[in-house]
């Protein structure tokens, strides 16, 4: 069994080895280094300032409510519908029995989907999505083995 060791731990025995603007190059430089047959399980991708950055989508109306509502219960009762159908005997009721799921959990996210938005009595009428970022991502490697992954990073080397 592999344990890892507490983040703390790790950045107390890791130096940076290099540093990025963004995430994506601070993922190439370790899909580098395991292209180089460099052991990448000494290494960790750190975000340094992180913020949490929220986008607004749009507005968030009864109808868009009752909507996304009706969409994620149509997804759950397609797999309770679906679950149901593995037990059903006969030759199309099955597809009935999926049908049905769908639409009742259709139904059913729906009237949740709008009753929610009614109880938020007009707070947070819109729709966001949130994700955190960070301004800069360091690759940093194990001290006895950050010469090396330095090495091969600076060299320009190909696997």
């Amino acid at each position: 069994m592999v344990t890892t060791p507490p983040l703390n731990r790790t950045l107390l025995r890791t130096e940076p080895i290099a540093t990025f603007t963004d995430y994506a190059g601070a993922q190439q430089a370790v899909d580098r280094l395991s292209d180089l047959q460099f052991p990448v399980e000494h290494a960790v991708i750190v975000g340094a300032d992180l913020r949490l950055v929220e986008q607004v989508l749009g507005r968030l109306t009864v109808l868009r409510a009752t909507l996304s509502g009706a969409a994620s219960g149509a997804w759950f009762g397609l797999l309770i519908g679906l679950f149901f159908a593995i037990f059903t005997p006969g030759g199309l009721s099955w597809l009935g029995v999926i049908l049905a799921g769908l639409v009742w959990g259709a139904v059913a996210g729906a009237l949740f989907g709008a009753v929610s938005h009614a109880l938020t009595g007009g707070h947070r009428d819109f729709v966001s999505r949130s994700s955190f970022v960070a301004s800069t991502y360091e690759v940093r490697v194990d001290s006895e083995y950050a010469a090396r992954a330095r090495d091969l990073l600076e060299s320009g080397a190909t696997p």
